[in-house]
């Protein structure tokens, strides 16, 4: 800024030395709106954004989306084509006394000018909530319309009050053809040709990154030398791009995880559990939630699963990284792989609002402890029969309270393990229930284990 205000000859000089030797996304940073790549759904005719720049009527907002998209590049034409003189501002270096002196300049410049000020802050989630509630009220008087640039998202990072006074806009990642004609103007002003497939593997590969892919053929453009840019220049240059994501990506990752799992689809299992690992995630965080699905998804259909996913946590601990990668993977394809019943997690569901919901006489008295002195004179104990006494190992008594008597929790899907344990437990409860095997219960709880896959509904609460 000092250079524009005091100009000579040697800031010039400098300047001009810098423009040669700023990276090549720096030089191709579009000067009008008009040259901007991708982002029609806000930039096109009659698009908000683009409504609102036009018009000059632009409000804070912040601009949220994934690295190379252009909200730095956005938030400067956007500047540009106002009338507003514009201060940028990083949120990683910025402090509140930063935010004070904006403040502050800002209302010099509208005293003694009648100009408005825009501040442009870079990584806003960056910001910690003293800081966002020092701006606050700067953007809710309008004394300053705040672009905040940010790749985590804002409903988990930027404070309520700011956002709610801002208008969000959700940049998206560029098209392959979007990225593929930023290359083309690359190569013109390097003064540089491509052959092959060179231009498309870069715009496949870069993942929708303009800034990555104009690096990747500064690159690639040195490595070609005085000839022309083929595939394996490109593939030199490319080396391994690390996956990013914030927050957000980081929970949406974890879910699709779960979810293919859950959907016994291994190789998309796969697929989440190598981006998690490769993007950093923390295994012992995937190891733990593999444990959960272990039982809220496979649960009795596939006993065996909760051991699996157990063993693989363990080895996690036990050698670390990169060789438990393979005990994960391996509790990933057999979680997958495993027959599902989510009966044991809707039946302690089911329990626990009775619990909360159910006012009960407490543990009936042939159930409470005996194993004391005058337990025996206080009914506890009095009428309880031992099931190892019975010839079945099992015997017909009430084991909850009056209230919740054949409130029903558990009932066993037809789908592995669980089949042939409902297939075993099955015939006392009914008994137990109705006293004959000609009762009603068939009717009122799940089909009779073993029966078609799927015909079990959730747990019943029977009254």
């Amino acid at each position: 800024m000092a250079w524009a205000d005091a100009p000579d000859l040697f800031s010039a000089a400098a300047a001009t030395e810098l423009g040669r030797r700023a990276p090549l996304a720096e030089r191709l940073r579009p000067a009008r709106l008009d040259e901007v790549v991708g982002q029609d759904h806000l930039l096109g005719p009659g698009k908000p954004l683009r409504a609102l720049v036009d018009a000059d009527r632009l409000s804070s907002v912040i601009l949220w989306g994934p690295p190379g998209t252009g909200k730095t590049t956005l938030a400067r034409l956007i500047a540009r084509a106002s009338s507003s003189a514009m201060i940028e501002l990083s949120a990683v270096s910025a402090s509140v006394k930063d935010v004070r002196e904006v403040t502050a300049g800002a209302e010099r410049r509208l005293g003694e000018h009648g100009q408005g000020t825009i501040l442009f802050l870079d990584e806003v989630h960056r910001f910690n909530r003293a800081q966002q509630d020092a701006l606050l009220p700067s953007v809710e008087s309008g004394l300053v319309v705040l672009i905040g640039a940010t790749t985590e998202n804002p409903y988990f990072e930027v404070n309520p009050p700011l956002l709610s006074r801002s208008v969000l806009f959700h940049l998206e990642p560029l098209s392959p053809d979007a990225v593929a004609g930023l290359v083309a103007r690359g190569l013109e002003m390097l003064g540089a040709t491509a052959g092959g497939d060179a231009v498309d593997q870069i715009a496949e590969l870069a993942g929708g990154d303009a800034r990555h892919a104009l690096g990747v053929l500064d690159v690639a453009v040195a490595l070609a030398g005085d000839g022309e840019v083929r595939s394996s220049h490109v593939s030199a240059a490319l080396g391994t791009k690390a996956v990013r994501y914030g927050v957000e990506g980081h929970y949406d990752a974890i879910s699709a995880l779960i979810k293919s799992v859950r959907g016994s689809d291994p190789d998309a299992g796969l697929y989440w559990l190598a981006q998690m690992l490769e993007a950093g995630d923390d295994p012992r965080f995937v190891a733990r939630r593999l444990v959960i699905l272990a039982s809220e998804d496979v649960g009795l259909a596939d006993p065996q699963a909760i051991v699996v996913a157990t063993a693989a946590a363990h080895a996690l601990e036990l050698v670390g990284l990169p060789e438990a990668r393979l005990s994960l993977a391996e509790a990933v394809v057999y979680l997958a792989t495993a027959p599902k019943s989510n009966r044991v997690y809707t039946a302690l569901a089911a329990a626990t609002e009775d619990v909360r919901r159910v006012a009960t006489t407490g543990v009936p008295l042939h159930l409470r402890g005996a194993g004391y002195r005058g337990a025996a004179d206080l009914g506890h104990g009095v009428g309880y029969r031992y099931p190892h006494d019975e010839a079945e190992g099992w015997v017909d008594q009430a084991y909850r309270p009056d209230e919740v008597v054949g409130h029903r929790y558990y009932s066993p899907s037809s789908h592995g393990f669980e089949g042939r344990l409902g297939a075993r437990w099955w015939p006392n409860r009914r008994l137990a229930e109705h006293g004959d095997e000609d009762g009603e219960g068939a009717s009122a709880g799940p089909a009779a284990p073993g029966g078609e896959v799927g015909t079990a509904p959730g747990p019943e609460r029977r009254r």
